[in-house]
């Protein structure tokens, strides 16, 4: 069993008791007994419960005290880190990237262990190999500091970091967001890490054991990196109020977030936001049909609770029939078991009522049900009490209506995707009424679109607005060097938002010259 004290300051710290993990795998196959034992260790640590073999690991609590030493931590590292040299602080991109590939086999594990299914897992962490990747951190090091001759004046545009920056990650993916917490080191500054309470080990192991190992390598002063683990509205309201603090980087809810947003600027924060996506594909009428059905699938991966896959098609008319036909094909292949499994792709969803009031809303107002709708058992048995959901597609017929309905209008979290057909129009104007949809959609995470025509992709790379991001006859969720693998506009980002580049987003610009034997009233007369 893993065992995570608080880390702040360079040190291990004792916290306010514990919370524990029980695996993935044991909560279904006995929820019972996962749920008690977790019960049980979290009110008195008992030691024949402690060597059962469903609990994984443990990590100590947060309480005011640590939340607020772990501040003091960081802005006395604060100094000390800024003034070393960019050059060394980037280092920790590659050294970050090595470890990862040298600890996969436990990183998968871990993700494993919280319910992640493993080739889901292996995407999170193809994520982090891109962000980590050496094009990648190239690209982020030319945009840190650019330099220019200009006459006698040597002049740089250059990013300087913000200072103390607090990481809250999501329930739904916390150890590869909290791992982009190494990108605002690399920006040069402090950063204060909340592992969630309800599911705080993998974040507790890729910042203790994979990344604390090489801020000693790169000669990071202590406080450079904290990771507590604690109540978020604790957690969170103590940082707001906190003079230390600089920049609050939280990922959660549309709703909650724009909220925060608000609380940030009152406070004089930096709010970083990566919020809900409504992710959009878009199929023209000549496009591959099956590849884009391919994509369109992503919509169900870990039962449809990851930000960045689709939430809704917008489909040709013309096409639209085939479509569908092999979408729910495709549909029919993804399926629930354990998160070990290798073909498995669905995760359970306990909270399931919201999904059925989404999809009788949609078909109480005329969309109708392509497949799926059930509630489904570990083996793919259509039952009412599963703890899983079936892919499930329905139909919506016609643009101007759509988006009274709240799972075209809204992410819902859910395997539940809206393929919405317009009515027939001549291609001029169907392709304004599609990109028209697409830039009005309240969020902007990413755009996808299916096409052979050359001018429907100019068209669409030079009109499309919304978004941090616009993929073209590719996978929807795959990750790729030098492109963005968070951020967006609108409900996406807040008022703020765009493609999410965490060593960007957490410095800021400056202009420097730096003159040699230039006379200032010359300078600004001309004389």
């Amino acid at each position: 069993m893993r065992s995570y004290p608080l880390y702040i300051g360079g040190k291990d710290v004792e916290g306010d008791g514990w919370v524990y993990t029980v695996s993935a795998r044991s909560l279904l196959e006995d929820v019972f007994t996962s749920v008690s034992l977790k019960r049980t260790l979290e009110q008195e640590a008992d030691p024949e419960a402690l060597r059962h073999p469903y609990v994984v690991g443990r990590c100590a609590v947060a309480g005011d005290e640590e939340i607020d030493l772990s501040l003091d931590a960081a802005v006395a590292a604060v100094p000390a880190w800024t003034a070393v040299p960019l050059e060394r602080r980037m280092r920790l991109g590659a050294l970050f990237r090595r470890q990862l590939l040298r600890h996969q086999d436990e990183f998968l594990a871990m993700l494993v262990a919280e319910a992640h299914p493993i080739k889901l897992a292996r995407w999170e962490l193809s994520c982090l190999l891109q962000v980590f990747s050496e094009e990648s951190c190239d690209w982020y090091r030319q945009r840190m500091c650019t330099e220019f001759e200009h006459g006698n004046r040597r002049l740089m545009v250059r990013r300087q970091p913000d200072g103390v920056v607090c990481l809250n990650p999501p329930q739904n993916a916390p150890a590869p967001s909290a791992a982009l917490a190494v990108l605002a080191l690399m920006a040069g500054n402090a950063v204060v890490v909340r592992a969630p309470r309800s599911i705080a080990l993998s974040t507790m192991y890729v910042l203790r054991d994979l990344v604390v190992p090489l801020l000693d390598e790169v000669g990071a002063p202590p406080g450079v990196l904290n990771v507590v683990c604690g109540n978020p509205r604790q957690t969170l309201d103590r940082w707001l109020a906190s003079p230390l603090v600089d920049d609050i980087f939280y990922i959660g809810g549309s709703q909650e977030g724009l909220r925060f947003q608000e609380r940030c600027v009152a406070a004089g924060k930096k709010p970083i936001l990566e919020l809900a996506g409504n992710d959009g594909i878009v199929v023209w009428d000549d496009a591959d049909v099956d590849a884009a059905a391919e994509a369109i699938a992503e919509s169900f991966y870990g039962s449809g609770q990851i930000c960045m896959v689709p939430n809704y098609v917008l489909a040709h008319p013309r096409v639209a029939d085939r479509l569908l036909a092999e979408v729910t094909k495709q549909a029919a292949a993804i399926r629930p078991g354990y998160p070990d499994e290798e073909d498995v792709l669905l995760s359970p969803v306990r909270r399931s009522e919201r999904f059925f009031d989404l999809l009788r809303q949609a078909l109480d107002n005329g969309a109708e049900l392509v497949c799926g709708g059930s509630r489904t058992e570990l083996d793919g048995t259509p039952s009412d009490t599963g703890v899983f959901l079936q892919p499930t597609v329905v139909r919506v017929n016609g643009l101007s209506g759509a988006r009274n309905l709240d799972i075209v209008r809204h992410e819902t979290f859910f395997p539940l995707l809206p393929v919405v057909v317009p009515e027939e129009a001549a291609d001029e104007e169907q392709i304004e009424r599609f990109l028209d949809f697409v830039n009005t959609n309240e969020y902007g995470l990413r755009n996808s679109l299916w096409t052979r025509s050359e001018s429907v992709i100019d068209t669409f790379v030079r009109r499309v607005v919304n978004g941090g991001l616009l993929k073209v006859n590719d996978s929807h969720i795959g990750f790729l060097p030098y492109l963005p693998s968070h951020g967006g506009t609108g409900l996406t980002g807040g008022v703020f938002g765009e493609a999410n580049y965490p060593m960007l987003k957490t410095s800021h610009v400056q202009g420097v010259s730096i003159a040699r034997g230039v006379r200032p009233r010359q300078a600004v007369f001309g004389d």
